[in-house]
């Protein structure tokens, strides 16, 4: 006889409670287990057209990031939602064909696909570039143009940065950037961590009192922790007035790494006019000519720190900054806080920026990246005897 498949009890064929879903019929023991079943069928019609125009992922994405590493729950999430899934013993299976409409992926507790999960609380997202001659900042050059407007309009005391050093080539050196020429100067990406911090606590020391603080997500995190528990550092923070501007970071690396790797490329460090990271490829450029590897080449030296990273856009920030999703040339810009939103329309306003709303294939870029780094930590972080 079937089975109901609400209380589970045996239903003779005849009875009058059944239900067609999926192109299969079910029987019901009273009309109070119909009614439910109904009720959740068309709950699960009504995500899986809502998914319709996403991206496809499959029952073997859940298998591959949930399933195989142990970490599913056994709640049966996936099961209930869907007629091609069942629970073999604490295991999620496949019985039937999976037409990759990722409400199986969606429904379960143990993956991360919110956007707010995935790139933390946004305002408003958009595409921006520099409206500013002259400005060779990576990507659209967005975080040095809107530096530039809040410095002269008297809204910044300083900024903290990182240049180049001279003696250096490449190696990072965090400055208290006062002046146009300065926050010029520190344009551009370098992709080994900068000690700004300290640059932070010297110019509250020296009496500044509104600082924009640049640095990408674990650097951010810091200043969060030191500004909002200061415990011990009241006496310096209590006036002070921090606009942290994140910028997206899957990876940073060693400087001694870098140099290690270019020089292996029959280069030299000091020679490199820009360095830029995208679409998986670490692309050198000499007098003109580009030199574009594979990032995987770049594995040896990456900072250990990074394997436990999960925030890919400075989910902490004022506003994030960052070359994903957008076009060659673009900045993808998240306004999160109310100051970073009014400051970033208001340099957009006075001509030092150009801005336009963040497409949907644009954020789907940008969240599919944030998913790769948030799924790592499944890999580290876990209890062991």
């Amino acid at each position: 006889m079937p089975i109901d498949p609400i209380c589970k009890r045996e239903v003779p064929p005849d009875t009058p409670y059944t239900s067609d879903h999926d192109g299969k019929t079910y029987f019901f023991h009273d009309p109070e287990c119909k009614k439910k079943f109904d009720d959740m069928a068309k709950n699960i019609v009504r995500v899986k057209r809502s998914l319709e125009d996403k991206e496809k992922i499959s029952f073997g994405r859940l298998r591959k990031d949930i399933i195989k590493p142990g970490i599913c729950a056994a709640c049966g999430a996936c099961a209930a939602s869907c007629p091609s899934i069942i629970m073999e013993g604490e295991k999620p299976k496949l019985i039937g064909p999976c037409t990759a409409c990722g409400i199986c992926y969606n429904q379960c507790p143990r993956t991360i696909t919110t956007e707010e999960g995935l790139v933390g609380n946004i305002r408003h997202p958009y595409a921006a570039r520099s409206a500013l001659k002259g400005v060779n900042g990576q990507d659209g050059g967005v975080v040095t143009s809107l530096l530039a407007y809040a410095l002269e309009e008297g809204l910044l005391d300083c900024a903290i940065v990182s240049i180049k050093s001279e003696d250096d080539p490449w190696r990072p050196v965090p400055i208290i950037a006062t002046t146009y020429d300065e926050i010029m100067e520190s344009a551009g990406s370098i992709y080994t961590h900068s000690m700004t911090i300290q640059a932070l606590m010297n110019a509250v020391q020296q009496g500044m009192r509104s600082i924009a603080f640049v640095g990408p997500p674990c650097n951010i995190d810091a200043v969060y922790k030191i500004y909002k528990s200061p415990y011990g550092l009241l006496h310096m923070f209590m006036r002070a007035n921090i606009l942290p501007l994140g910028l997206f970071c899957m990876d940073t690396f060693s400087h001694e790494g870098i140099e290690e790797f270019v020089t292996s490329r029959h280069l030299e460090l000091e020679d490199i006019e820009s360095m830029k990271i995208w679409r998986g490829k670490i692309e050198l450029e000499k007098e003109g000519e580009n030199f574009v590897y594979d990032l995987g080449e770049l594995d040896p030296y990456r900072s250990s720190s990074c394997k436990y990273c999960t925030d890919l856009t400075a989910e902490r920030a004022a506003i994030s900054f960052g070359g994903v999703g957008t076009p060659d040339g673009w900045t993808t810009v998240f306004t999160r806080s109310g100051r970073g939103y009014e400051i970033f329309n208001e340099a957009v306003e006075m001509g030092y920026v150009e801005s336009r709303d963040l497409e949907e294939k644009e954020m789907i870029r940008v969240l599919n990246l944030a998913r790769m780094k948030k799924v790592q930590k499944y890999g580290v972080i876990r209890r062991e005897k």
